[in-house]
């Protein structure tokens, strides 16, 4: 088994449960020596990635309705936004996995952990919703995580500063003030849910903040200026403040990063 191979495979799987079943089979592979061939080629048509089921129908992200945590339908909306976050982020993970030849071994099993996280955190969300009487699917969802990670399919520097530096980073920053809200709610088993997350969260965006460094280490770029470059060119979602300073601080940013992007969200 090729790792990579095997990682594009998973990737194209359209049932959620099965995918869930096969990363974290995958991530125990290479934990017990399982290989990835840094330097195979491999094409896929991106039309048909990621593979995901029917439902839930995507929209623009203003499409998506907002609805107060203090009914359950409306907790459950919430649960189910980060849900499908979490199971774009499964396939993103896989996405660098297989899409990114020429990497060292610790790339792709970096990776396959926080695929294989990501989809521990789909089943804990995707649970806690059926006790409040709804399915993953139940509610419109939209794209944005994925359509950042298909932009950048070709550039891996973007890829590591644009999707687990920034997309995921800003999770770091919303997960605090939903716990409020949901415990204000009388909801503390999801509370519980996304302090298991935020946990995991903060290792996932210290590795894209490893692998960005490294990358520009390798090919003599200034990280600290080029973000801002990536940002614009590729168009990143804005920062919106209060940033959450002290698990960003764990995650890997620089407190000269810290000081450019609080000021950035505060614009």
């Amino acid at each position: 088994m090729d790792v990579r191979a095997e990682a594009l495979r998973v990737l194209q799987l359209t049932d959620p449960e099965a995918k869930c079943v096969a990363v974290t089979a995958l991530y125990q592979a290479v934990l017990q020596g399982a290989a990835a061939d840094p330097q195979a080629t491999m094409s896929a048509d991106d039309a048909t990635l990621p593979g995901r089921p029917q439902r839930p129908r995507l929209v623009a992200a203003t499409q998506v309705a907002q609805r107060s945590v203090h009914t359950v339908a409306g907790r459950a909306a919430l649960l189910h936004a980060i849900c499908h976050i979490e199971f774009n982020a499964i396939n993103l993970a896989l996405d660098a996995v297989w899409r990114f030849a020429g990497m060292p071994p610790d790339f792709y099993r970096d990776w396959l952990q926080v695929a294989a996280e990501e989809a521990l955190h789909f089943r804990l969300l995707r649970d806690h919703l059926a006790t409040l009487g709804h399915a993953y699917g139940d509610f419109d969802a939209h794209d944005g995580l994925w359509r950042m990670t298909a932009a950048t399919a070709d550039d891996i520097v973007a890829r590591m500063a644009l999707v687990p530096r920034t997309l995921e980073a800003r999770g770091l920053d919303a997960t605090p003030p939903i716990q409020a809200r949901l415990a204000k709610a009388g909801d503390q088993a999801a509370v519980a849910i996304l302090d298991i997350i935020l946990r995991d969260e903060v290792g996932h965006v210290a590795i894209g903040n490893h692998w960005y460094l490294w990358l520009c280490q390798q090919r003599g770029l200034d990280a600290l200026t080029l973000y801002p470059e990536l940002a614009q060119r590729y168009q990143a979602p804005r920062l919106r403040a209060p940033l959450n300073l002290e698990a960003r601080r764990r995650a890997g940013f620089s407190d000269a990063e810290l000081v450019r992007l609080e000021a950035d969200s505060r614009a």
